[in-house]
């Protein structure tokens, strides 16, 4: 008889049986006590059958396009060149921006405290809350601890915010190009994502509100806002938040504000929190240390609920009720937090948005007069889009793979993003990693662009786009 081993026990396994609709899995007594306890065992009975569980409809749904398109292009670079690596969103791999030492401190001095070990409330603790509004409350947008739900991390914020909103058959209104982890959130849930357009052409990336119009209908409950954006480096301008607010407030939606890179801004933008200019329209506004503190494996985030006219009353209630789900994030970070909050020097910030600026400005100076490809000037965040013409290289897709096995340089094309035509450079690498990696790009575009006229089809090669589950 033929044997198969069991995925996760490594049990040599008969084939499945077909019993009264409900496939089985049986594996000898024997064999299974051999294998697992040797030959010294308690006999079990003759049978052991137990059903095979599927996978849940829920995590059949949890799907991230990133992840897809990332594996997509997980194939083999050019051995010859050194691998620059531009297409991961995390700040701390390259080295060069690491943690403040005040965070690091602090950290220490809540494991040294021994205060921080056990469980706290589940919407975090008054101390770590208290900080949040000693940091954040302003006269423009006042809050209280009552209005602060901690988070394991700025997406389970947004996750938080976005269920407690919307039920099965609701929508809610994300960016694209935007962060795709906005639909994995909502889609398990039967919540509908609407994709609105973000406008990148002019280097003033602004949003479609004419499009935006044409999405919302007696089902929207709400707008998602990322401000400073991801991919896009844009910073919306005061004058475009209000016309978003307007909007909100003339179909009466809430807004939900990521706001996880915040103060992250430079070539002369201003942030400006949305909340700060709603005197009217609620704004649950998320956000975290894991992107200006450059730690976001410590997983601590939290949302802001900003509500002058108390119409979030039993939304509020409902976060409360989903932070039980964690039991509270991690104790000891929020032990930290107050510390790290209060005593971050603004030169350690500074440093950060001088750094990536710098790493901008060299691409933008490397790539930008590159036939056929055009570079999005970011303003905040720490990433940039470029665009490339589609008839003189093909597909994203295509161009990253060659990018990767010819040059070595690893870049998200634009389609984890729902922006297809573009591709996404990480700006948190050193300077001369960062001054190598555009030159390569460039001599890859020299030798690869291809004079055709707009007449001219180019198809995607290299990849079968209808193998990715973008949708």
């Amino acid at each position: 008889m033929r044997f198969a081993k069991s995925p996760e026990y490594d049990v040599p396994a008969l084939k499945p049986v077909h019993q009264s609709h409900t496939q089985v899995a049986m594996y000898t007594t024997k064999a299974l006590n051999d294998h697992m306890y040797g030959k010294e065992h308690v006999e079990a009975p003759p049978n052991m059958m137990w059903p095979k569980l599927r996978q849940s409809k829920h995590s059949l749904n949890t799907v991230n396009p990133v992840r897809k398109i990332a594996d997509a292009c997980a194939i083999p670079h050019n051995p010859e060149k050194k691998p620059i690596r531009l297409h991961l969103g995390d700040p701390t791999l390259g080295g060069e921006l690491p943690a403040s030492p005040v965070a690091i401190q602090a950290l220490h001095e809540a494991i040294d405290s021994h205060a921080s070990n056990g469980y706290g409330p589940a919407v975090g603790s008054l101390a770590a809350r208290q900080a949040i509004v000693d940091k954040y409350s302003t006269s423009a947008a006042p809050f209280t601890v009552n209005d602060v739900v901690l988070a394991s991390g700025c997406s389970h914020a947004l996750q938080m915010a976005i269920e407690a909103i919307a039920d099965p058959g609701d929508n809610i209104l994300v960016p694209h190009p935007g962060f795709p982890l906005y639909s994995t959130l909502c889609r398990p849930h039967g919540i509908i994502d609407k994709a609105y357009r973000i406008d990148m052409e002019n280097n003033d990336v602004v949003i479609d509100l004419g499009f935006l119009k044409s999405l919302v209908d007696d089902r929207t409950k709400a707008i998602i806002i990322n401000n400073p954006g991801n991919p896009t480096g844009g910073v919306f301008s005061k004058h475009h938040l209000r016309q978003i607010l307007q909007f909100a407030l003339e179909y009466g939606l809430v807004i939900i504000a990521d706001e996880i890179y915040g103060d992250l801004v430079y070539n002369g933008a201003k942030f400006h929190p949305i909340a700060t200019l709603s005197p009217k329209v609620p704004v649950i506004t998320c956000d975290g240390i894991a992107k200006r503190w450059m730690v976001p494996g410590w997983r601590l985030g939290w949302l802001v609920i900003h509500d002058r006219y108390n119409a979030l009353a039993d939304v509020r209630k409902g976060i409360v009720a989903l932070s039980q789900k964690i039991v509270g994030p991690c104790s000891l970070v929020q032990g930290a937090l107050p510390k790290i909050l209060r005593e971050t020097p603004e030169s350690y910030f500074q440093h950060n948005r001088k750094f990536i600026e710098k790493n901008a400005n060299i691409v933008e100076r490397i790539l930008g007069k590159v036939n056929g490809i055009k570079v999005i000037k970011p303003c905040g965040a720490m990433y940039m889009m470029i665009a490339i013409e589609k008839k003189h290289y093909g597909g994203d897709v295509e161009f990253c793979q060659g990018l990767i096995a010819e040059q070595s340089v690893f870049c998200l094309p634009g389609e984890a993003f729902s922006a297809g035509g573009y591709f996404r450079v990480v700006l948190t690498c050193s300077h001369d990693e960062m001054t190598e990696a555009a030159k390569r790009i460039k001599h890859f575009c020299i030798d690869h662009y291809i004079e055709r006229d707009d007449s001219e089809e180019s198809s995607d090669e290299g990849l079968d786009l209808s193998q990715v589950e973008l949708d």
